[in-house]
């Protein structure tokens, strides 16, 4: 038998298949960068910490010395590429193993060849880790929390707050003008506005614990209110925050059965005149949006909602223009405004009270979204810092929405006076044109399918953690089954989410046939979560974090604050309770 072949092919290749040689393109530039991308490597990241270790006079002293001797090394070894001269050599060695070969024999080769292919190896595999590590540290697709990378970003947060405002409680903006009046209506809408603001402003420096730039991540309100607060009051804060938007949802169910009914109305009074007996129930249409609902359910969380709120935002300001375009038209087909400066008159003071009390809990109702502002901050990209993205666009989307609301409020006022239906576009202040109204109508319908998912993804993502830690090895609970159909993407499915989420969407269905009060139920619902949700949990956890003193100035303000937005929500609860006893007696 003849000797065994080894094969001795370099590295880098000096010649192609065969061995018909060829001309050597390369040159300085290009050597330079096969020395840099070889010497810069994962070694580079630990050099910080081998100072720290050695010191400021070892440390730069070591790695001038491990310079000069790389450089020496090289210079030695650049001489090896040809044998016998460094110039004229006619044995060229295309690898260090060729060269350790030629110039000191087969045995001191062997060795070689194991030191090099170990340390090559050893490379590859620190290479490795080290892009595991920069992928978990947040510069690959994980941020610091060790969760993917979000991707969120101002005007995605603008599109997710708008959805969550501007929803049912704008077309009834214009009935609580009407009972407040020309001074206090258009003055409760702007206090509102303010105070929404200053609340999301406290909240979103509460994200981070800590430090709001560097700090632990809270991924939802409760979590906040558990790091900042305590375990017992997590437990009133959750109760409240559930409630609130369970009640949001059934609110959504109600309002979205009454503009599809208020199509069919609007269809009827235009066949068959103002006059006629177009009576439509609601029951069935709460079901078809139930329906529809529990499929919408199987989107995941709201990271993935980011269309669904763009959708819902430009339904928003369709139908809030429509609204705001038939009042003003109105206006001028008067010739004047209507209303008073102290609103709709009533049969006696104490009925007026009641009527003024559940407009100041609709008007409270349209505006916050505290309830889930953590959780679309935590959809935010970083950087730039999540708190000062979610400042940005919680001062956007106010203006935005407070510019509607007024227009929305006064116009319909203006246009309507005592007469001011409690829902501006399905309370048929408006006839005509027929057509616009029920675009605008369909408008709301669509904009609700989408704000009943940002309302309940929340509880969804809640009972989700939730049981997932308290059962860790159940198959119902934790696996998850992929299916596919044709034209579609591939999306999971997980049976236990299919169960809650359904029977979620039934008991919000059931209850909205049960109390179909579009008015009380919204005033109920703004005046719950106005003071507890918005002001003092807010409040209460700016103050740990910044660590304010009690009875400094700030504290003295905020808790003055925090007292004025508490009248104004028992107030607002008061009458609105009433109007639903009132409503369900009667």
């Amino acid at each position: 038998m003849g000797e065994e072949e080894i094969d001795d092919s370099p590295l880098i290749q000096g010649f192609p298949s065969g061995d018909v040689p060829f001309r050597r393109t390369g040159n300085v530039e290009r050597a330079v960068a096969h020395i840099i991308t070889g010497v810069i490597g994962a070694g580079v990241l630990s050099l910080a910490w081998s100072v720290a270790q050695l010191g400021w006079i070892a440390g730069p002293f070591i790695i001038i010395v491990f310079a000069g001797t790389t450089f020496l090394s090289a210079n030695l070894l650049s001489d090896c590429y040809r044998f016998p001269h460094p110039l004229y050599g006619n044995i060229r060695c295309p690898s260090y193993i060729d060269a350790v070969k030629v110039y000191l024999g087969d045995s001191r080769q062997k060795v070689c060849g194991v030191l090099v292919h170990a340390s090559l190896y050893g490379a590859t595999t620190a290479y490795v880790i080290t892009s595991a590590t920069s992928i978990r540290s947040g510069t690959g697709g994980y941020d610091d929390d060790g969760r993917a990378k979000r991707t969120g970003t101002l005007w995605s947060a603008v599109a997710h707050i708008i959805t969550a405002i501007i929803g049912a409680g704008v077309l009834s903006l214009a009935w609580s003008t009407s009972q407040l009046g020309w001074i206090a209506g258009p003055v409760c809408l702007l206090f509102c506005a303010i105070v929404t603001y200053v609340s999301s402003f406290l909240l979103s420096d509460c994200y981070r614990t800590l430090d709001p730039v560097t700090g632990k991540r809270n991924y939802s309100y409760m979590d906040a209110v558990r790091v900042y607060l305590g375990n017992k009051r997590t437990w009133l804060a959750g109760s409240l925050q559930y409630l609130s938007l369970y009640g949001v949802s059934t609110a959504y169910v109600i309002t979205t059965a009454t503009c599809l009914r208020a199509i069919l109305k609007s269809n009827c009074y235009h066949k068959e005149g103002h006059q006629a007996p177009c009576k439509y129930g609601d029951a069935v249409y709460m079901m078809l949006f139930g329906l529809v609902q529990v499929i919408m359910s199987f989107i995941p969380d709201l990271h993935n909602m980011a269309w669904v709120s763009i959708v819902a935002a430009i339904m928003s300001f369709t139908y809030s223009s429509i609204g705001l375009g038939l009042g003003i038209t109105t206006v001028i087909e008067n010739g004047r405004i209507m209303g008073s400066l102290t609103g709709v008159p009533a049969s006696n003071i104490a009925d007026k009270l009641w009527l003024v009390f559940q407009g100041i809990g609709d008007i409270a109702f349209a505006y916050p979204y505290t309830v889930i502002l953590l959780e679309i901050q935590d959809t935010l990209e970083s950087p730039p810092p999540e708190n000062k993205t979610m400042k940005k666009a919680s001062m956007i989307a106010i203006l935005i929405t407070t510019f509607f609301y007024l227009c929305c409020g006064c116009f319909g006022y203006a246009a309507f006076g005592n007469q001011t239906p409690g829902n501006l576009l399905t309370g048929f202040g408006f006839y005509e044109p027929y057509w616009l109204i029920d675009f605008a109508n369909a408008c709301i319908v669509l904009h609700l399918v989408g704000g009943y998912q940002i309302y309940s993804q929340p509880i969804y993502g809640a009972v989700d953690r939730w049981c997932s830690k308290r059962y860790p090895n159940s198959g119902f609970v934790n696996n998850f089954y992929q299916l596919k159909l044709p034209r579609l993407p591939a999306f999971q499915l997980n049976m236990f989410r299919i169960c809650f989420r359904t029977a979620y969407v039934v008991s919000t269905t059931g209850l909205a046939i049960l109390f179909p009060y579009f008015n009380q139920v919204i005033g109920v619902l703004g005046a719950l979560g106005f003071w507890p949700l918005a002001i003092y949990f807010p409040v209460e956890m700016y103050f740990v974090q910044r660590k304010v003193e009690a009875w400094s100035r700030k504290w003295i303000v905020l808790r003055t604050f925090s007292f004025i937005c508490f009248l104004v929500s028992l107030l607002g609860l008061i009458g609105s309770l009433e109007g639903i006893i009132s409503e369900k007696l009667s």
